[in-house]
């Protein structure tokens, strides 16, 4: 059985609020993946494929992902 802590890594991102301003339309319209915003956090939630392409993505646009 697959470590959960694991899994959740591979299937989410999470980033301040901050670090997605003028880009999170485009990242929505251009990957599958579901934004949600938390208090203190956003948290984009995808398959393994959509969340490494938007890791990359982010990357682009100097956003580091711990």
């Amino acid at each position: 059985m697959p470590d959960p802590s694991r899994l959740r890594d591979s299937t989410q991102i999470v980033v301040p609020p901050a670090a997605l301003d003028g880009i999170r339309g485009d990242l929505e319209s251009r990957f599958a993946v579901t934004v949600f915003d938390e208090r203190q956090s956003v948290r984009i939630i995808g398959s393994p494929i959509e969340i490494k392409d938007v890791n990359t993505y982010l990357a682009r646009h100097g956003i580091s992902v711990p």
